[in-house]
């Protein structure tokens, strides 16, 4: 079994494989052997992770996950160039051709580079020095090479990703800007009350907010020659001939920057599967058994569509690396456990963050095992009613982030508000979930609670005995039993929705 992509997906599955493949497989053969082959040279990573690393809270080991176990193959650093499905193999960038028997595309995404004016010379390929994405580990590094007290950056795209990298610059001392296109932040999560509360909150933190504010390109100087004694950006050579100075915005405004972060969104990586003739429509197209229009080729992760959507979460690539796992292996993975189990940094590195941004997709807010071994969303239970998995149906996302501020690369105690760059007391953190649509249709029944001098927002949205959306800032006690309900598609329970919003969640 070959799998392309070393991130967050394929690693889940290899792990998984590995720990069912003690069965041998159905006809006595033995295990069946792994590779799996990632075009990171870095050791595989939780992504979810990578704001913490930018903002000094945690070295990238920290966030490495578990080294795949014995007999599974990783090839780092290795680029597949093709899929030749005439004769089952992957030709890979350094000419080694990989056959399979199986093969499971994990492709990921790619950032979203705007259409800005300067951002790519005429005929040219590279990005000024001093402009990134912010999605790899190498993009993490370059800019946490650069960043420094007093540096000014201007994060475009007020998205999830770009709201977390606009904390984590904050937080290393940078002047940050927040360019956001649309009426307000994180418009896929958050409807415009709770998008002011996050607003007033990331100003809080010393970071400036434009919304509304569409920006048309960059202004880039020419570079000093290589001689001068500084150090490239990581992955850049020396003498590229130009880096960022400011960002002009539509109405002719101009905001000086000596670094500028990419947050644009995402698209899946298709393009090998596209050119080996498969089904692609925004990502690989899969069906319940996450398996292509080729039946010995499968895809998960942010690369797959299942019923016409492409998920973009963690959660939804490790359920999907779970449900595949269960289908390939001769034996269960993970014997004992139930439902997904995060992927979580090596144990001998560091705890989870207790107080830090993270994206929670299908899981519980602590990384834990879901409570009462109920079967997850998506999966169908076995006729056994263990809740194993035997088809992907779906995920139903819960979307979690917290936002902190310190003081520098220390780790801020959790419930205390430490000092921002010029000194002022940091307000304390901003937790925030979010799930399904929070705008009511017709006949629908909404629960809106906020109080502003808390940093409290509560909305949920009910059709009939089952929740359709919602938003919730502030305290996430409450978000418990409603996480709950809202996961496993549950009729609400007896309890007032009303108590839930206020109280623990039911916890």
């Amino acid at each position: 079994m070959v799998i392309v992509g070393g991130g967050m997906a394929g690693t889940r599955l290899a792990q998984q494989l590995a720990a069912g493949a003690s069965g041998g497989s159905a006809d006595g053969a033995g295990p069946a052997a792994v590779t799996v082959i990632g075009e990171e040279p870095h050791p595989a990573y939780n992504r979810v992770l990578l704001a913490e690393v930018l903002a000094g809270r945690y070295a990238p080991e920290v966030i490495a996950l578990p080294a795949p176990a014995a007999g599974v193959r990783r090839l780092g650093g290795v680029r597949v160039v093709r899929v030749d499905r005439a004769t089952a193999q992957v030709l890979c960038d350094d000419g080694r051709r990989v056959p399979y028997d199986a093969l499971v595309l994990a492709t990921g995404s790619n950032p979203v580079l705007p259409p800005l004016r300067g951002l790519f010379e005429p005929d040219g390929h590279d990005l000024p020095d001093g402009v990134r994405a912010f999605r790899t580990m190498d993009d993490c590094l370059a800019l946490g090479a650069a960043v420094r007290p007093g540096v000014r950056a201007v994060v475009i795209g007020g998205g999830l990703l770009g709201v977390s990298a606009a904390r984590a610059l904050a937080q290393r001392g940078a002047q940050v800007v927040l360019a956001q296109q649309g009426e307000h932040l994180m418009e896929r999560q958050l409807d415009p009350g709770a998008a002011r509360l996050l607003r007033r909150h990331m100003t809080a933190l010393g970071v400036e907010v434009h919304t509304a504010c569409r920006v048309r390109g960059l202004r880039t100087r020419p570079t000093e020659p290589a001689g001068d004694g500084r150090e490239p950006e990581r992955g850049r050579g020396r003498g590229r001939g130009r880096a960022v100075s400011a960002v002009e915005l539509a109405d002719g405004y101009a905001l000086e920057a000596d670094l500028v972060v990419l947050a644009c969104g995402v698209r899946p990586r298709v393009g090998l599967a596209r050119a080996a003739g498969l089904e692609v429509a925004r990502g690989v197209v899969v069906d319940d058994e996450l398996r292509t229009s080729d039946p010995r080729i499968f895809a998960i992760g942010d690369c797959a569509e299942h019923e016409g959507v492409v998920y973009g979460l963690a959660g939804a690539a490790q359920e999907q690396a779970d449900v595949l796992a269960r289908l390939l292996s001769p034996a269960p993975p993970l014997p004992g456990t139930r439902g997904l189990r995060p992927l979580a940094p090596r144990r001998d590195s560091a705890p989870q963050p207790a107080a830090a941004d993270r994206v929670v997709g299908h899981r519980s807010p602590a990384g834990a095992p879901p409570r009462g071994g109920r079967a997850r969303p998506g999966h169908r239970v076995a006729p056994g009613g263990d809740g194993t998995a035997t088809r992907y149906t779906g995920t139903r996302a819960l979307t979690r982030l917290t936002l902190t501020a310190a003081s520098g690369p220390a780790p801020a105690v959790a419930g205390t508000a430490a000092p921002v760059a010029d000194g002022r007391p940091a307000p304390g953190p901003l937790d925030l979930a979010a799930f399904g649509d929070p705008t009511p249709a017709p006949g629908d029944d909404v629960v809106h609670l906020t109080d502003a001098t808390r940093n409290a927002y509560r909305k949920v949205v009910v059709r009939g005995d089952r929740l359709v959306g919602g938003i919730l800032l502030g305290d996430l006690g409450t978000v418990g039993a409603l996480a709950r309900t809202w996961e496993g598609d549950e009729p609400l329970p007896s309890t007032p929705l009303l108590h839930l919003l206020t109280n623990d969640g039911g916890s």
